[in-house]
């Protein structure tokens, strides 16, 4: 399966069981969040540590046959004016290093303000800057993977 924008990412035929993985990938970490099996709700999963591809890889592949994954969102981190930076090449060289990996349809989600919006939401919680630190990047993908669910849900509901 290649790459997919949303419409066609959308008009798949998933399997009923089946999840989708969220992942906000940066330098350092993957964040990564699981859908519900009705692909409605997300919920923050873990963090991979970042290596070498050839440990993150299998690392990440583990997750995608734990879970019965049967697509997989990726946050496209764009510029404020929606122009392509360097880490939205990083991300397409993720997407291509997975895809070497496992045939699953993938979609790039606007990430825009992911990261931002859930440290507020940490803060307003009160939490310390150690645990945020330990959960930011999960709950990035969470939400990432909540825009693209709320999303698919409305199209699927209007067709």
């Amino acid at each position: 399966m290649p790459l997919m924008n949303f419409e066609p990412f959308s008009q798949q035929s998933f399997e009923k069981s089946g999840r989708f993985l969220g992942c906000d990938v940066g330098e350092k970490t993957i964040g990564l969040a699981l859908s519900d099996t009705q692909l409605t709700i997300a919920s923050p999963l873990q963090v991979i540590h970042r290596t070498k591809w050839k440990n993150d890889g299998p690392a990440l592949l583990k997750i995608i046959m734990e879970h019965h994954i049967v697509g997989i969102i990726i946050g496209f981190p764009l510029n404020m004016n929606g122009s392509e930076g360097p880490r939205c090449q990083a991300t397409r060289q993720f997407v291509a290093n997975v895809l070497t990996l496992i045939d699953l349809p993938i979609c790039l989600w606007d990430e825009r303000l992911s990261t931002m919006a859930v440290t507020r939401t940490l803060l307003e919680a009160d939490l310390s800057r150690a645990k945020r630190k330990q959960v930011v990047d999960k709950m990035a993908a969470a939400y990432i993977l909540q825009g693209f669910l709320d999303a698919f849900c409305r199209l699927k509901k209007s067709t």
